[in-house]
Order: structure tokens, then sequence, then C-alpha cells
């Protein structure tokens, strides 16, 4: 298997948002990094190419584990890319508040969006 992405690494945040070429992107990472500091009352911490904040363990029936941050984003050429907001538990929606959200892509497990002041 693969090394995860969200393996943390000694790489500076300010760096990582820093070095965001497009200055809309780059300023809608600020306001997620600002957001997500708060809510989570956790400093962020940079995996391969995700800021990620809190962690958690996660083991499937197949056995495969590993440890995945609770809440994170990527800013990527196309989207603001943001994890730890879709529930997987079926008992438990959270789509009244995804249509809060305004224009987004739905992933797997992540939300795509292409800018925040659309939303």
């Amino acid at each position: 298997m693969s090394e995860l992405k969200t393996k943390p690494t000694l790489a500076s945040v300010d760096n990582y948002i820093e070095a965001i070429d497009d200055p809309k992107r780059r300023d809608d990472a600020n306001v997620v990094l600002k957001l997500m500091r708060e809510i989570t009352k956790t400093e962020p911490v940079m995996g391969e190419s995700m800021v990620g904040f809190g962690t958690y363990h996660y083991k499937y029936a197949s056995g495969q584990e590993g440890d995945w941050f609770r809440l994170g984003f990527a800013a990527r050429k196309t989207a603001l890319t943001l994890y730890g907001l879709i529930y997987y538990d079926q008992s438990v929606s959270n789509e009244a508040l995804l249509e809060k959200l305004g224009s987004f892509k739905r992933g797997k497990g992540c939300l795509y969006i292409k800018s925040l002041s659309q939303n």
C-alpha cells in the first residue's frame, strides 16, 4: 500500500499557502485555514499535499487501518478540496448542512469548491 498523503510532515502550512499561484485560491485557502483552526481548536499540520487538523484512527472490516485527519483541505489547481465534511454513516445525514454551502462538487470523501466567493 502506498504512503498516505495525510501522514504528517514538518513542512510549513504558511509556506504551502504562500506558494499557491492563484491569488483567489490563496485567499480562499487562508479563509478555510482560519475557519478550520477556529472550529477544531487545533493547529494545522501539513501532510504531503494537504493541510490537516486533528487525527483519528480508522479500521475497516477488510483489516486496512491507519490514521487520518479529522478535517482538512488542499488547494488544488481546479478547486479548493475540503475533507471531513461528508458523513459515511448512512444513519446520519448532513445533506441539510451541505445544501447551505452553495455550489460544490462531491467526491467520495471530499467536496470541491471552485471559489468561496461563489458560495
